[in-house]
């Protein structure tokens, strides 16, 4: 029969490590929502903005330089899952210290609905429990983005 302390050899290591593919001065800089849109923009598969929901999130530092973007999930038609823990746990494994968050609306519709504001209030909330800022939560369409923060929704 196996002991406790067997047991405890087999347990799942974890390990914390995160990886750059640019160097620190290379990587771009968001100075403004409109920043945040082009780059998020940029990298949507375009075929996808228009058709189904997509949750994604950029990693930002202290200068507000991106650390990564992580695509969280990927829905249907009028939803996608935004799940707080997988959030946060990308942003500390990022080391992030500030998170910008988006989501498309594929009806072409930037305004926020009531679970978009419920959403970003609770990640704000999360957040500063953290000490990682939610900088912005952009609703971006192919042609056009809402802002919460310029729209001091935030």
């Amino acid at each position: 029969m196996e002991t406790l302390n067997q047991k405890w050899q087999i347990v799942s290591e974890i390990e914390l490590i995160y990886k750059s593919k640019i160097k620190t001065s290379e990587r771009p800089q968001i100075k403004s929502s409109k920043d945040a849109y082009l780059l998020l923009k940029s990298s949507w598969d375009q075929g996808k903005i228009d058709y189904f929901e997509q949750f994604k999130i950029l990693f930002l530092n202290n200068s507000f330089k991106v650390l990564g973007l992580y695509e969280m999930s990927s829905g249907g038609i009028t939803g996608t899952i935004v799940d707080l823990r997988m959030i946060f746990s990308a942003a500390l494994k990022a080391n992030a210290t500030n998170i910008m968050i988006t989501h498309n609306h594929p009806s072409g519709n930037t305004n926020p609905s009531e679970a978009d504001k419920h959403m970003t209030a609770k990640i704000r909330q999360a957040g500063e429990l953290l000490d990682i800022k939610l900088l912005d939560h952009l609703i971006i369409t192919s042609e056009t983005y809402y802002s919460f923060a310029d729209e001091g929704a935030l």
